[in-house]
């Protein structure tokens, strides 16, 4: 159907590539640089994940930094100029400044073509939870919902979405700054795997921290089934940072749990892995509403 406005996201949704195609979404790639190079995140296109995290283990330290007003015009004029309204949806606004430019570009704009809308919706997730709010949004777009009420959904609904992250090697959060050197150096001599967790804030929040990598995949997947994961309602995904048998393994364990289920093994994108680091595996789904501090 031709709706009268663009649906519209960004790459730090860790959206699958093949299913942007398969639905047309627009994307506003987001930019990280590695080796001194700067690359935009358009979902693992320019440079494969296997490259990246491969870079990673011999020693890059990639850096991830935020779009800014300029860039947001560019994405979101032609929209306008072409008679369109436009929902775009965000990254979480509690892990970069970047809405803030979003929400420059927008006042500008609406300015400038005052008989136009822009609703932006702040996900307060990013990565693979994100990636299942926006495929079940669009597919109320598609099926010709108006703006209004697709933008309600995903405010009424953000909060279902959920992720359980577990890293692998600690020295890249110690790099990032989330752990400090002391409690990664024990971390590792304890053989300890924080979990990694989306808080209804949208910041990142660590769990529990788990000894061995087989305890804590199979503690992601308990902690998700205790969130009743409805996998009628969409996918679950397992994202990996070039793991793809520990991916598998949490996918066959899901699908013990959870017969019938659509579960998808995707990929960690730059963005959390620049900070997470090669290995690292994450379990997402819609399920009840996170809990609130």
């Amino acid at each position: 159907m031709d709706q009268n406005y663009v649906f519209m996201t960004d790459s730090d949704s860790d959206l699958p590539f093949h299913l942007k195609e398969e639905y047309d979404i627009p994307v506003v790639y987001m930019p990280y640089a590695l080796n001194g190079k700067e690359y935009f995140d358009d979902l693992g296109q320019s440079l494969d994940f296997k490259s990246y995290y491969d870079a990673m283990r011999a020693g890059a330290n990639p850096v991830t930094s935020a779009l800014n007003e300029d860039a947001y015009l560019d994405y979101f004029t032609p929209v306008l100029e072409g008679g369109k309204d436009l929902l775009f949806v965000a990254f979480s606004s509690k892990l970069s400044s970047t809405i803030q430019a979003v929400y420059s570009a927008r006042e500008k704009l609406l300015e400038k073509y005052p008989g136009r809308k822009i609703t932006v919706v702040d996900t307060l997730s990013i990565s693979g939870p994100m990636a299942l709010l926006v495929l079940k949004a669009h597919e109320m777009y598609r099926a010709g919902k108006p703006m209004e009420e697709v933008a309600s959904w995903l405010e009424d609904n953000k909060l279902r979405c959920q992720a359980f992250f577990t890293v692998d090697d600690l020295k890249y959060l110690k790099r990032g700054g989330r752990i400090s050197g002391a409690a990664a150096a024990v971390g590792t001599m304890l053989d300890l795997k924080p979990i990694i967790v989306e808080g209804s804030d949208g910041s990142l929040q660590a769990g529990e921290k788990i000894r061995g990598r087989k305890k804590a995949l199979a503690y992601i997947v308990d902690a998700m089934m205790k969130c009743e994961p409805d996998p009628e309602e969409s996918p679950i995904i397992v994202l990996n940072a070039d793991a793809p048998e520990d991916a598998e393994r949490v996918k066959a364990a899901v699908e013990q749990r959870l017969p019938g289920a659509r579960v998808l093994i995707e990929h960690v994108g730059p963005v959390i892995g620049a900070h997470a680091g090669p290995g690292t595996v994450a379990l997402c789904f819609i399920g009840k509403e996170k809990r609130k501090p």
